[in-house]
C-alpha cells in the first residue's frame, strides 16, 4: 500500500499534459500540428522535415522550444503563444480527481514543459481550478525543459518545494529521473508502466492512485 510511502510528504507537484487529464483527449495531437506548422514558417523547410526536426529536438533537447532556441535562436514567446493555441472543448471537469488532489496535506503545484497560461486553460476545462498554490510553465525555468535537472531546481525554488518532502507526478518517464535524483517520490501517471529505478510507483488512475493516499 503506498499511502505509508508518502506520509511524509508535504509537496505535492504535478505535470500537466497526459497527467491531469487522460492521454484519450489527445490534446498533443493538435500541439504537433501547430509545432510542425511553426517549424516549417520559422525555418523555411516542407513538412516531412519540420516532423523530422521536431521529434529529433524533442529527444536531443527536452521539447521542440528548447532545440529551436539553441539551434536557431528562436523567440520563444510566439512559439508558446502559437502552438497552444488549441481547442479544449473535449475535455470535461474530473470531479474525483479534484477530490484526490484537495484531499492531499501541503502544498500543491502544477509544473509543465508548456506554458502556465496555457496550463491554465486545461486545469480550468479539467474542473480544477483553485486547487494549486502555483501553476509554473517553462517560461518560470528561463525556457530550460523538464528532464534538465535545472530546470527543476530553478522552479522548486521558486515555488519553495523541498524535494526530500516532495513527490512528483509525471507521464514521462525522462522526467521523473531528476526528481527521484533529488529526494522525491516519484509517480508514473500512463496506461503502461515502463519500470526503472528512479520510477517508485505507477499508476494508470491518478485520481485512484490519490484516493489510495487518504488517511
Amino acid at each position: 500500500m503506498p499511502a505509508a510511502r508518502f506520509s511524509h510528504v508535504t509537496d505535492w507537484v504535478f505535470d500537466l499534459d497526459n497527467t491531469l487529464y487522460p492521454p484519450e483527449a489527445r490534446l498533443f495531437d493538435q500541439i504537433e500540428i501547430r509545432m510542425t506548422a511553426f517549424v516549417m514558417q520559422a525555418l523555411g523547410v516542407d513538412r516531412p522535415e519540420a516532423d523530422r526536426l521536431r521529434q529529433h529536438y524533442w529527444h536531443s533537447y527536452g521539447t521542440t522550444l528548447a532545440g529551436l532556441m539553441q539551434e536557431h535562436g528562436v523567440d520563444p514567446g510566439p512559439y508558446l503563444h502559437q502552438v497552444h493555441d488549441i481547442t479544449l472543448d473535449h475535455l470535461a471537469p474530473d470531479p474525483a480527481l479534484r477530490a484526490g488532489i484537495a484531499a492531499l496535506p501541503g502544498r500543491k503545484i502544477v509544473y509543465t514543459n508548456g506554458s502556465a497560461p496555457y496550463a491554465e486553460r486545461v486545469l480550468a476545462a479539467r474542473g480544477l481550478s483553485g486547487l494549486f498554490d502555483g501553476v509554473y510553465g517553462v517560461e518560470h525555468a528561463g525556457f530550460r525543459p523538464k528532464p534538465d535537472r535545472a530546470a527543476f531546481e530553478t522552479v522548486f525554488a521558486r515555488a519553495g518545494i523541498t524535494p526530500d518532502r516532495a513527490a512528483m507526478f509525471e507521464d514521462d518517464p525522462r522526467n521523473l529521473a531528476a526528481p527521484h535524483a533529488m529526494g522525491m517520490r516519484t509517480v508514473h501517471v500512463a496506461p503502461a508502466p515502463r519500470p526503472a529505478p528512479h520510477i517508485e510507483h505507477h499508476t494508470p488512475d491518478l485520481a485512484a492512485f490519490l484516493a489510495r493516499l487518504r488517511p
